[in-house]
């Protein structure tokens, strides 16, 4: 499985790649909304992290874009976030994406949770 981590955290984006990895996933990282569309066209992914609070283009918007990509829609989008506070995991179910994860979360744990978020 190939997994695009779009953070515009340094840290997050390496925390993601050694729990991914270690569970035999390919990973590919953004560190912004642009670089990660980008990055989704080019690479394919079969599933996308994607941060919410990113400066320019936030996550929500970074969602939209992918969804309006014919060649992209498919792909879920699981939402990772360090708060709440505006309701954002009822957003992120309401939007259309395949699910949430709050940060901080154990890197061995994201492959298991990225698995049960996408019914795999």
């Amino acid at each position: 499985m190939k997994v695009l981590v779009i953070d515009d955290e340094q840290d997050i984006c390496l925390v993601a790649q050694v729990g991914l990895r270690a569970a035999g996933m390919t990973v590919v990282t953004a560190d912004s909304g642009a670089a990660g569309v980008e990055a989704a066209r080019r690479e394919r992914p079969d599933a996308i992290l994607l941060d919410v609070m990113m400066p320019g283009m936030d996550g929500y918007e970074t969602f939209a874009a992918l969804k309006a990509d014919a060649d992209l829609w498919a792909i879920p989008v699981v939402f990772l976030t360090a708060k709440n506070p505006d309701g954002t995991e009822a957003r992120a179910h309401s939007s259309g994406a395949a699910g949430f994860i709050a940060k901080p979360f154990l890197p061995l744990e994201l492959p298991t949770l990225l698995r049960t978020l996408l019914g795999l």
